[in-house]
């Protein structure tokens, strides 16, 4: 697979943007609601998410204070809909542990640090991945980094950039080549938008099996 693929995912964006329009990402309220978001929405549906994070509104503690005093095992239980509510909310207690510890219980502190240094403490955490730290980092931490997800290996893979074996790394360089030649303060928003571009069309034509009629994408094929 030879092709350049910087500037096609670019010419993606572009027509993706120009088919759905902004996509206003991430639906929550305050950064710390993105992150326990980002926790929620691993393995699951963005709708059991919204009762989880509705779940949590209801009762007072999406904020650091609640998620701090909430017992686990209540907390489990306002999670449930997320499913995997053991792991969840362990992950997301430590990372509350975590920055209380590490940075004086401070969202802007954390997000202070170079880029490099902010991922490389969220993927320590437990119950951090790639995917997970990269979310945090763009939409709650305001660091403008590429979001890699199976929608964008799909993508990738069926348009004939990068196939299913390549690492998650190798895909995050692609859409970096994408906007590289787009001014520094541009960056930010351009990854916040085609990561949300790339869930709408993988939502709509890009799940495992491929629904290609109607598809914004379908002329690059």
């Amino acid at each position: 697979m030879t092709k350049a693929a910087g500037p096609i995912l670019r010419n993606f964006h572009d027509q993706l943007a120009a088919a759905y329009g902004p996509q206003q990402w991430w639906p929550a309220q305050t950064p710390l609601e993105v992150i326990v978001g980002a926790y929620l929405t691993q393995n699951t549906s963005w709708r059991g998410v919204e009762r989880s994070i509705a779940n949590l509104i209801t009762h007072g503690v999406m904020n650091l204070e609640g998620l701090r005093a909430i017992q686990e095992e209540e907390l489990r239980a306002l999670i449930r809909p997320s499913g995997y509510m053991v792991r969840k909310a362990a992950a997301i207690k430590a990372f509350v542990i975590f920055l209380d510890r590490e940075h004086d219980s401070s969202l802007a502190r954390l997000s202070a640090q170079p880029t490099s240094e902010v991922r490389r403490q969220l993927l320590a955490l437990p119950g951090v991945g790639e995917e997970t730290a990269d979310a945090i980092l763009l939409y709650a931490l305001l660091h403008p980094v590429a979001v890699v997800d199976e929608y964008l290996r799909r993508i990738a893979d069926r348009h004939g950039l990068a196939g299913r074996d390549k690492k998650y790394g190798h895909l995050q360089q692609l859409v970096d080549a994408a906007f590289v030649n787009d001014p520094v303060e541009f960056r930010l928003p351009l990854y916040n938008e085609f990561h949300a571009l790339v869930v709408a069309v993988g939502k709509q034509h890009c799940g495992p099996k491929p629904r290609c009629e109607g598809c914004p994408l379908a002329p690059f094929h």
